[in-house]
């Protein structure tokens, strides 16, 4: 039956001045209580911020932060612990700058170009004269990040060195040169993937950004992107997500950028309303239903059109519906041809729930502001104390622990109050290659999972130390 008027969540809209709106009321059509609106100044306006939400006695609080105001919004949030942010400020950690990207990227062992982060200029200089080209340099954090005006290719030492003297970006972000077919953005919404596109970039060119005068199609987005952008999504714990995922001319996949502050169709920001009005009734809204592959007939339409094109549904598939367009047709899906729908079970759409814990705490990770650059007129400026100059380089995964999965749900089972039912809610919400990362890093999150609780999460976590260590053991007799 869902909430009624009076148990529905107060709802508020977070608003910056000079941001645009991600958000507005026409987003949630037909939520029947006043949503209040909260605007963010700047400067001085932490106290007076917090001092309105409390007020309007606001339950949960909607809409993404700049990087420019993420820190100050962590500490907004500490305040306000009964409040929800959507996007959470843990699901946001990436929005603030592409360092942040690729600390999330190496936590969930997710592919991305192998990177190099120096906030020791020194030893950044020392890389760059020994290191192999070319090599990409991007800005890591600013209020503009986007549109590939920020990312520069070089050649040589030189063309590095005088690149960084010139913009005096801070840290030194630094990849490895990967050739690319294309990248493919892939936008979701509860883990489903509801539009993706390639970007192509012009002949004899490699920044595939549109504003760059690249090209965009819909058609025949691989498997392997759609599968990346799911198990990214999901490690963010993202209601909603946009990823940009490479293309490589080797075959792989790799991620380049992923975020909630992202560009959307109207139609998507309808979607992603409905989706949260549906997730925070507790089903009293009908949950949109979003056909895999709608993109590419969508996609056919004049982008002029699209930008305007609003509110669009689709019914699910059944015999009888007469719509069943998305129902008949087949499509090479991997290695085999399926029916459309039949995706819609390989690709759910979950209703994600707030965590009980922060992930990113900003006295750990905002490096940012705990390793500032004091002087910017060269690279020649004093260097950081030693054990202040994090010397970071990633490579493109890691390298997990190895059990079968027959083994792997024995494990599970052999743990006092974990059985068959609750094995099956974990597996339903994670595979099993995904299960084991979460082991590994950051096992919390299956308290996301309803009835599996801190203490049975401690079991769990005993009984996969306990197995790692007989596996290491193994592994050097």
């Amino acid at each position: 039956m869902g909430l009624s008027n009076k148990e529905l969540p107060k709802l508020g809209f977070l608003y910056l001045d000079y941001v645009l709106r991600f958000f507005d009321h026409s987003n949630f059509k037909g939520w029947p209580n006043k949503i209040e609106t909260v605007t963010y100044h700047w400067g001085d306006d932490k106290d007076r911020f917090i001092a309105e939400v409390k007020r309007k006695k606001i339950d949960v609080l909607i809409g993404n932060v700049p990087a420019t105001a993420y820190e100050t919004f962590r500490e907004i949030a500490r305040e306000l612990p009964h409040v929800r942010f959507i996007p959470s400020l843990d699901t946001q950690f990436s929005n603030k700058s592409k360092e942040n990207v690729t600390r999330f990227a190496w936590k969930y062992n997710l592919p991305i170009p192998k990177t190099y982060i120096y906030y020791n200029r020194g030893k950044g200089d020392t890389f760059l004269k020994n290191t192999t080209y070319p090599k990409i340099v991007k800005r890591s954090y600013g209020p503009s990040n986007y549109g590939g005006y920020f990312v520069h290719k070089v050649d040589s030492y030189q063309e590095a060195r005088e690149l960084f003297d010139t913009k005096k970006y801070h840290p030194m972000y630094i990849q490895d040169f990967v050739p690319m077919e294309a990248d493919i953005r892939v936008m979701l919404i509860g883990h489903k993937p509801v539009c993706a596109f390639w970007r192509r970039a012009p002949e004899g060119e490699w920044l595939t950004n549109t504003s760059q005068g690249g090209s965009m199609d819909y058609m025949n987005v691989p498997k392997s992107v759609l599968d990346l952008a799911v198990k990214v999504s999901k490690s963010a714990n993202a209601e909603y997500w946009a990823c940009d995922v490479a293309y490589g001319k080797d075959g792989k996949v790799r991620i380049l950028e992923c975020a909630t502050a992202f560009a959307a169709f109207p139609y998507i920001r309808d979607w992603i309303g409905q989706y949260l009005m549906w997730s925070l009734s507790k089903g009293r809204f009908r949950k949109p239903h979003i056909p895999m592959f709608n993109w590419e007939e969508l996609g056919k339409i004049s982008p002029d059109l699209l930008r305007t094109m609003r509110h669009i549904t689709f019914g699910e598939y059944n015999s009888s519906y007469d719509g069943a367009y998305f129902g008949k047709r087949k499509k090479m899906y991997g290695e085999s041809e399926v029916y459309l729908h039949q995706l819609d079970s390989v690709y759910k759409m979950y209703n994600v729930k707030p965590r009980k814990f922060e992930e990113w705490p900003s006295e750990k990770w905002n490096y940012q502001d705990r390793f500032a650059l004091k002087n910017l007129k060269s690279m020649k400026v004093p260097l950081l104390k030693k054990e202040e100059a994090p010397e970071i380089t990633g490579d493109e995964s890691a390298q997990l622990i190895e059990i079968g999965d027959e083994e792997l749900e024995a494990l599970l089972l052999s743990i006092k109050g974990l059985g068959k039912k609750k094995l099956s809610k974990i597996l339903s919400r994670f595979n099993h290659a995904e299960l084991i990362n979460i082991l590994e890093i950051e096992p919390r999150v299956l308290e996301d999972i309803k009835s599996i609780d801190e203490k049975l999460v401690k079991k769990i976590l005993k009984a996969w130390n306990s197995y790692k260590k007989e596996f290491l053991l193994s592994s050097v007799n």
